[in-house]
């Protein structure tokens, strides 16, 4: 009888069908292996079985659980890293009965002595690359809080004794808080309060429970403790110990008070009669030179008892005096020439580059003050660098500004505001006028006599014509009157140069810095010319470019062509501005500064302005009212 045809499924998309992989197979997924449960695999079990034995039968309240982890870290001193427990067992003899004493005085676990072998390797002045110093690794607020002193000369963090019991009063402090050794000692690696936080998170209460949650060092360091402590009770038995080796033993040892004398150990240790100069900064480790200054503190130098009897034979100022370091020590005195009658010795370098003697040395003054500016809404690095006379560039180096990125407003901006120094003297000013003539400065800049039209033949003759009595005053060397004569001569070319427009209307996208910056002049003197409040203007605003004259005098349409003709116009000037400037009183701004404000005001300085307003710093508030009348 013939077979039905297989009946096919309505469905007859491809199945997948997931198999699982043999072990063995090629195509098996690769197995994470975990170093610590392999080192346990790949130890004898007979090894095992000793080693836990040894563990659990130790007689202390130190942590001592054996597990895998112990057992890896077991194998790592006593068969891997065997010269790293040697060069601990050398230095055994010298720490222990030190860490055992305050122990027992703390009522602390004696086997807690191994915790140093873990932090330092019973170095005392082992550094981690965190900052951890000392036998017991302490951090530096941990040492503060201990009252561990550190300063330029001497970090007791390195001082044995001092950090021993410091380390004794931390650990008892652990013990209150947690209550359990293993926790203790991790928590003395992490920190009490990361290891409370972890513990309210899981809600674990042991180390071992703990123990995934932990970091790879913190998780360490209990395995570790227990092998170090383990390895070093049985080195007999795992063949550590060995006659190449060069032991240390604790000496006997006595105290030097210095007293705030100054003091080098290299010479104290020649005194003393020790083979190595460099002997005592070995009993001293806290010492951080090898000499200490005069007037330091009270301070004790600990020096071998054997040695005591070679510094009694003489008596302190005299053995002070020789151990006094190389620095405070009288220099030789420069030799002299032999005086011989009729001869004038030669002068010396120093008086030959000088030019002679000084009276008096002087003192140069800061150059540069410290202002913080508050970003404004539209405001660009070029408008700041302009309000305080800096450039661009050294606005974005003091500010690390990015080039082409706009200003965020209401960022904190520092400037160094060039600071006025002071008038040279007489003499000094005389001789500069000699060196350089004078320029006014009230002159347009390159870029702004560009753009306007030649100067006439006639403007020329008038400009030289106001320089001659400048320069008969540089030549009869009167201070007086070459100040006189340079400001006139300032104020004849100001008014003679007429090659730029009086006025200028504002267009779209205009602001104060592009407008000052294309005319050749400063936002100060837009804002004082124009009676402006602020920087912000208004398309179509009409704006001056020069200063205003006075609405009771006349402006001439052309300057005298001498100085006799342009003084009664300044004379006349005079009093009407001084009465218009004493009733000026401005309204401080967010962001200003006694320096811009005085900027905005011709004629006036920082200190006037203090002593006009009777200020003591130069600190000013917004909405403060100041007198900016001389």
């Amino acid at each position: 009888m013939p077979q039905p045809p297989p009946t096919i499924p309505a469905d007859d998309t491809t199945q997948v069908v997931d198999l699982q992989l043999l072990p063995d197979s090629l195509a098996a997924e690769p197995i994470v292996i975990d170093s610590v449960r392999l080192a346990w695999l790949q130890t004898p079990p007979e090894l095992r079985d000793l080693v836990g034995d040894r563990i659990n039968c130790f007689e202390t309240d130190a942590p001592h659980t054996f597990n895998p982890a112990v057992m890896s870290f077991v194998k790592l001193f006593t068969e891997r890293n065997r010269k790293y427990m040697q060069r601990v067992l050398e230095r055994e003899n010298v720490y222990f009965p030190l860490f055992e004493k305050y122990l027992a005085k703390y009522n602390l676990p004696t086997d807690l002595k191994y915790l140093a072998v873990v932090e330092s390797a019973l170095i005392p002045t082992a550094k981690s690359p965190v900052g951890a110093t000392g036998l017991w690794q302490f951090m530096g607020p941990t040492a503060g809080d201990l009252r561990l002193r550190r300063d330029d000369w001497v970090d007791e963090r390195m001082n044995p004794e001092k950090s021993t019991e410091a380390a004794c009063k931390h650990l008892r402090y652990l013990y209150g808080i947690f209550h359990d050794w293993e926790l203790v000692l991790a928590a003395y690696n992490w920190g009490a309060g990361s290891m409370q936080r972890v513990m309210r998170r899981t809600g674990k209460k042991t180390f071992w429970d703990l123990y995934p949650h932990l970091p790879k060092e913190t998780r360490n360091y209990v395995p570790t403790f227990t092998a170090i402590m383990y390895s070093m009770q049985y080195a007999q038995a795992h063949q550590l110990h060995s006659p190449d080796l060069k032991y240390r033993y604790a000496e006997a040892m006595d105290t030097l008070q210095v007293g705030g004398h100054a003091l080098d150990l290299h010479r104290l240790s020649q005194a003393c009669g020790l083979p190595d100069s460099a002997a005592l900064l070995r009993y001293n480790p806290e010492l951080r030179r090898s000499w200490l200054p005069e007037g330091y503190r009270a301070y004790t130098v600990q020096i071998p008892a054997a040695v005591r009897p070679q510094l009694a034979v003489v008596d302190r100022a005299t053995l002070f005096d020789y151990c006094r370091p190389q620095v405070d020590l009288p220099q030789p005195l420069q030799p002299l020439m032999a005086r011989l009658e009729g001869v004038v010795p030669f002068p010396s370098r120093t008086l030959a580059a000088s030019g002679g003697p000084r009276e008096e040395t002087e003192v140069a003054a800061p150059r540069f003050r410290r202002v913080r500016h508050t970003v404004r809404r539209g405001e660009s690095a070029a408008a700041v660098a302009e309000r305080y006379d800096v450039t661009t560039a050294q606005l974005a180096r003091w500010n690390g500004l990015r080039k082409g990125k706009a200003l965020v407003p209401g960022k904190q901006l520092v400037v160094f505001v060039p600071i006025a120094q002071p008038a040279a003297p007489a003499a000094r000013a005389v001789a500069a006028a000699d060196r350089k003539p004078s320029v006014p400065s009230r002159l347009a800049t390159p870029a702004a006599r560009t753009t306007g039209p030649a100067p006439t033949a006639a403007t020329m003759a008038e400009m030289v014509a106001a320089a001659e009595p400048l320069k008969a005053a540089i030549a009869n060397r009167n201070p007086q009157l070459i100040g006189q004569e340079a400001a006139a001569a300032a104020a004849t070319l100001a008014v003679a140069d007429d090659s730029m427009p009086a006025t200028y209307v504002v267009r779209r996208g205009d602001n104060l810095a592009k407008v000052a910056q294309s005319r050749g002049l400063t936002i100060s003197q837009l804002m004082a010319w124009n009676r402006l409040e602020s920087e912000k203007v208004m398309p179509g605003q009409k704006l001056l470019l020069a200063a205003p004259d006075d609405d009771n005098a006349p402006a001439p349409s052309r300057p005298a062509s001498t100085r006799t003709a342009q003084k009664p116009a300044l004379a006349a000037r005079k009093p009407a501005t001084r009465e218009v400037a004493e009733q000026k009183v401005h309204l401080v701004q967010k962001g200003d500064t006694l320096y811009n404000i005085s900027r905005r005001y011709q004629g006036i300085t920082v200190d006037e302005l203090r002593r006009l307003n009777h200020l003591t710093s130069d600190e000013v508030k917004p909405g403060q009212k100041l007198i900016v009348a001389r």
